[in-house]
């Protein structure tokens, strides 16, 4: 994939932000939504401030993985973009430390080329990853799609009682998203959530990656793109396996997967 030098990075950020200025701001709440961007870019961060304000973000910028880390985990933010490169506690470090405490959605920016790194960052729980340099557009774009997951209807005295979805010892409620194996409380990630929603109100049917893709990353497929498998993995890995130790998962090669349906399994 071509990708831009750095400094092209900037002037396109420079772009971004004087259209920005011509924007109007959404007739929400000014700042209903808000940011925690840890990346030591300090001329980054700013653009990106500046961008991202009149998409109705309120931002925080910090440095340091070690603020970061406690500015996380101590006040409330819709969403977390990591740097990976961070001097001192690295953003590997940062994510697994917040990940420890915290389900709050988190975007890696990735500077190497590598994908070990987005891998790697997918691995320890981040729900999207975006390579430098980037378009800013593209970045609004991913925090836009990550939110939309991660947001759960609000409920009042009104609301009937929340829908379950069950097959063999998983129960899933949509409304709070939360899951179940025998009873217990499973931590998913956003993404991982949703794959499992996938899976479940399809079990025995070969689901696509493209349609994965669309449905839980809210983007096209790219076939050098691993972040589906990394997070079915992950769910796997989660799960464990069913009682009967056959395989909840199944890779269909060069096409998807496929939820195994358990003897006698009914989806309630």
């Amino acid at each position: 994939m071509f990708e831009l030098p750095q400094g092209a990075l900037i002037l396109e950020l420079a772009d971004a932000r004087a259209a920005a200025v011509k924007k109007v701001a959404p007739v929400l709440e000014p700042f209903s939504r808000r940011l925690l961007i840890i990346d030591d870019d300090t001329e980054l961060c700013e653009l990106l401030i500046e961008y991202l304000q009149p998409e109705g973000f309120r931002v925080d910028v910090l440095h340091s993985g070690t603020l970061g880390v406690e500015k996380a985990l101590t006040r409330e933010y819709s969403l977390i973009i990591l740097d990976v490169m961070l001097p001192g506690l690295r953003g590997f470090e940062v994510l697994q430390k917040i990940r420890a405490n915290s389900r709050v959605p988190v975007i890696m920016l990735t500077a190497r080329g590598e994908d070990v790194d987005r891998i790697l960052g997918l691995e320890i729980g981040a729900d999207d990853y975006l390579p430098k340099p980037f378009n800013p557009r593209e970045l609004a774009a991913r925090i836009q799609a990550v939110l939309r997951r991660s947001s759960s209807p609000s409920s009042d005295s009104a609301t009937p009682p929340e829908e379950t979805l069950r097959l063999g010892d998983l129960e899933i409620r949509p409304a709070s998203r939360t899951a179940f194996r025998q009873n217990h409380e499973v931590d998913l990630t956003t993404v991982e959530f949703d794959l499992l929603k996938v899976f479940l109100s399809s079990p025995g049917v070969v689901i696509e990656r493209e349609r994965l893709a669309r449905e839980v990353l809210g983007r096209d497929f790219n076939p050098f793109d691993r972040s589906i498998d990394v997070h079915v993995s992950n769910l796997r890995r989660k799960l464990g396996r069913p009682p009967d130790g056959s395989d909840r998962i199944k890779a269909v090669r060069s096409v998807g997967y496929l939820y195994a349906v358990p003897v006698k399994g009914k989806v309630r």
